[in-house]
């Protein structure tokens, strides 16, 4: 059988923080689905795994792993990490590569071919879709894509919409899987459609308006999530806007968050507020570790890597940048960029690896995760890599 892996950049750079070093991108949210669900459906064939030197050793629960270039052969395809397909994509047929203004990011390798880089040779099929130049284009992947996707998702069946459920627009533009919804739940579908999945469950009074995927054991529990895919095992609440979450976070309560994208095991603490709006409504710039990165969008609220934690109160300024187990206390205000495990916020602090680790240990398991051994081993070399 045809197997799939991606191909991702050696160092991906300061573009792609939070989560270059920390996370496979082919597990990122990338409109409706990861980038690596994504690449699956436009060809048709499962993702094995993942080339991704940034994050050696990667092994994580239920998530694509991170493989050896020297153990793919053919018959496969490898595609790029950095580029996404619009879906549905054209039959790719006998081609032997794909091709989007000019590049190649894709490549099929026949049976017994082993995997030695990228090649120019062979036919070629262009395709449509977007190449992602840093973290802050999963915000642009969202607004591209989100809409046809959760289109896409409408096929098949659905369960009847609940008595006292108030619907606006096409009710046929609304799939509940497996869903529970409280009395008073507002599906609003007038500018896209709304996908709950499996044991997700929606409070009375909470307000969707489409686009919106709900991917499975998500509590939508309080205030309004518009144009939004959200991830797994996650609970949400407050003003949610164009955001994508990755999975098993917590924003339980109120505020807003904007243009934003969420890692997983993220919490956020009560009245957590992001701005995605300069007071001069102009281009927004990621300042990552010295580096300025110009983004060239207006609207831009927070990248939040994994494991990243807020106080209460805590004002994310536009553009912020939250670093992988940054746990943040000190002062209402957080600054622009916050390293790697940073233990406040301010200064130079950083939360010890065993204190981490201990976190993790308590928290995963309230999702049904354990941390198994090999679990621990790669937080551990997730911790003393981000910390060098």
């Amino acid at each position: 059988m045809t197997a799939l892996y991606l191909l991702e950049p050696d160092a991906p750079g300061a573009a792609w923080a939070p989560f270059a070093g920390a996370t496979p991108l082919a597990s990122l949210p990338v409109g409706g689905w990861r980038m690596h669900e994504r690449w699956s459906r436009a060809i048709g064939v499962p993702a094995k795994g993942t080339m991704a030197p940034h994050v050696p050793g990667y092994r994580m629960p239920n998530l694509l792993p991170v493989v050896d270039p020297a153990a793919v052969i053919g018959p496969a395809w490898v595609v790029d990490a950095t580029f996404a397909p619009k879906l549905p994509m054209r039959a790719t047929g006998t081609t032997h590569r794909l091709l989007h203004e000019g590049a190649t990011v894709g490549w099929r390798l026949d049976p017994g071919q082993a995997w030695t880089g990228p090649f120019t040779d062979g036919n070629g099929l262009v395709v449509e879709g977007m190449r992602l130049a840093g973290a802050y284009d999963l915000v642009t992947a969202l607004e591209t894509f989100l809409f046809g996707d959760t289109l896409e998702l409408l096929d098949g069946s659905s369960d009847p919409i609940p008595e006292g459920t108030v619907v606006l627009g096409n009710a046929g533009a609304i799939k509940l899987r497996g869903a529970v919804l409280e009395p008073g739940v507002i599906l609003d579908a007038r500018k896209g459609g709304i996908v709950l999945e499996r044991d997700v469950q929606v409070r009375s009074g909470v307000r969707i308006e489409g686009p919106v995927r709900v991917r499975q054991g998500t509590w939508l529990v309080g205030g309004t999530l518009r144009h939004a895919s959200i991830g797994p095992h996650c609970r949400i609440h407050g003003e949610i806007n164009t955001s994508a979450f990755a999975g098993f976070a917590n924003k339980s309560h109120d505020g807003f968050l904007g243009h934003s994208v969420v890692g997983e095991w993220v919490n956020l603490g009560a009245g957590t507020i992001g701005s995605n709006l300069k007071n001069t409504y102009g281009r927004i710039r990621l300042d990552v570790h010295g580096a300025r990165i110009e983004t060239g969008r207006t609207n831009l609220g927070a990248l939040i890597g994994d494991h990243a934690k807020t106080a209460i109160g805590t004002l994310l300024p536009t553009g912020a940048v939250l670093g992988t187990g940054a746990n943040l206390f000190e002062g209402p205000r957080a600054p622009k960029y916050t390293p790697p495990f940073a233990w406040g916020g301010e200064g130079e602090a950083r939360i010890a690896e065993d204190a981490f680790i201990d976190i993790a240990r308590r928290v995963m398991p309230r999702r049904d995760v354990t941390v198994s051994d090999t679990t621990e081993q790669w937080l551990r070399q997730l911790y003393q890599r981000l910390t060098e």
